[in-house]
């Protein structure tokens, strides 16, 4: 439950604009990790006016195709095995806009759809294009927000988009956050089924750092778990983050899942992830984000 809080007559005397106050804290309680309150300040009505605006100049840059996707590969062995789609945004005039300012507005106003069905469509039709190129078994991972998971046009969408671009189904995973599983255990784990039905691969992303139990595991049926990179930065400062990572890559071996290590950034990590026989490999060490076109030069200078 989120609340947010007004008083008369300190913030206003008007109850209309007292009702506004408080959803503007209200929205910030969400914002803010949900299950809690806030209280009504200057501020909260700042924040309302920017994020107004910020949806506004969104909208636009849908239509103006303003909107970009960078890519960073995901290694195993050595080699690249497939890369990760992230969403970003160069207004016209503007400088690049990472997806930390922008997504959680779009996320609020349900802009994030047809912004991920967008995101979707274009990083299959990548995929696809890697693929003439003589890379056939690559794949594209594909995050997908709470709002997108939960809407009935989900389904469609996806088996609508593999048909108009070619791309298999096996080659594309979809990225899930244990957040999405919270509310409707039951339901989750039928749009869960929905989705291999179609063939593709799922991932939870950012494993370790939700609540979900982890007895839902065994009814899900998740190919890959990415360890979150707050573990993965700790290894050789922090023995219980080392302890976790082993303990996260035993457990998804013995469920017959993939793992793989999010934000290595340094050859030792490398190699401690390899002792502790993780699958595959996401960060800087190996290349950070970057457009198509500077990604496909550096593609083809990888061994295939």
């Amino acid at each position: 439950m989120s609340i947010g809080i007004s008083l008369y007559p300190d913030n206003a005397q008007d109850p209309l604009a007292l009702i506004g106050q408080a959803d503007m804290a209200m929205y910030r309680a969400k914002a803010e990790g949900r299950n809690t309150f806030r209280f009504f300040n200057q501020n909260d009505g700042l924040h309302a006016r920017e994020s107004l605006s910020l949806e506004t100049r969104m909208r636009r840059g849908l239509e103006k195709e303003e909107f970009l996707l960078y890519y960073q590969p995901l290694v195993s062995q050595g080699k690249v095995v497939s890369f990760e789609a992230l969403l970003r945004w160069i207004p016209t005039g503007g400088n690049l806009i990472g997806p930390d300012k922008f997504i959680p507005i779009a996320e609020e106003t349900g802009l994030i759809v047809p912004l991920g069905a967008w995101a979707l469509r274009a990083a299959c039709r990548q995929a696809k294009a890697w693929q003439g190129m003589g890379y056939p078994g690559l794949c594209i991972a594909v995050n997908l927000s709470v709002r997108q998971f939960h809407s009935p046009q989900l389904l469609p969408l996806i088996e609508e988009v593999l048909q108009k671009t070619g791309l298999a189904p096996e080659c594309l995973e979809l990225e899930l956050t244990e957040s999405m599983f919270m509310d409707g255990v039951a339901q989750a784990i039928d749009t869960l089924h929905a989705l291999k039905a179609i063939g593709v691969m799922l991932s939870i992303d950012d494993f370790g750092t939700g609540y979900s139990s982890l007895s839902y595991l065994t009814r899900f049926p998740i190919d890959k778990l990415k360890i979150d990179q707050s573990f993965i930065a700790g290894l050789h400062s922090n023995s219980s983050d080392n302890s976790i990572v082993s303990a996260i890559i035993a457990m998804g071996r013995a469920l017959r899942m993939k793992v793989v290590a999010e934000g290595v950034e340094t050859d030792s990590q490398r190699i401690d992830l390899e002792m502790m026989n993780c699958d595959q490999f996401q960060g800087y060490l190996f290349r950070r984000p970057g457009p198509a076109d500077e990604v496909t030069a550096w593609l083809s200078e990888q061994p295939r």
